[in-house]
């Protein structure tokens, strides 16, 4: 999966609607950025401002996504930070599972 498959999963997943009503930022460097609009239910990989900025480079959110790697375990070993709400990307979970596909 690359970052423009992960955009369309995720603008899929937001388009008939979610309960997640946040937004939230992924940072993955130089790969790029998704935006997840759960306000206005949209996706795209803008650097507009969000509840929460989650910051993980592009392999480790693929092992994430898979279920590879425990995004807990990421948080604590560093490899996954979170600036903002942190409330916010503990809401992610049952969108995650979409994005996964």
């Amino acid at each position: 999966m690359d970052l423009a498959e992960l955009t369309a999963r995720a603008a899929s997943a937001m388009a008939g609607g979610s309960d997640f009503k946040k937004k939230v930022k992924f940072d993955f460097g130089s790969a790029g950025k998704l935006l997840i609009d759960g306000v206005n239910n949209t996706a795209d990989n803008s650097d507009n401002p969000a509840d929460a900025t989650i910051s993980v480079n592009w392999d480790d959110f693929a092992k994430i996504a898979s279920g590879a790697m425990d995004p807990t375990m990421a948080f604590m070993q560093g490899k996954l930070k979170v600036a903002g709400d942190m409330s916010v990307a503990m809401q992610l979970q049952s969108l995650m599972k979409k994005l996964a596909g």
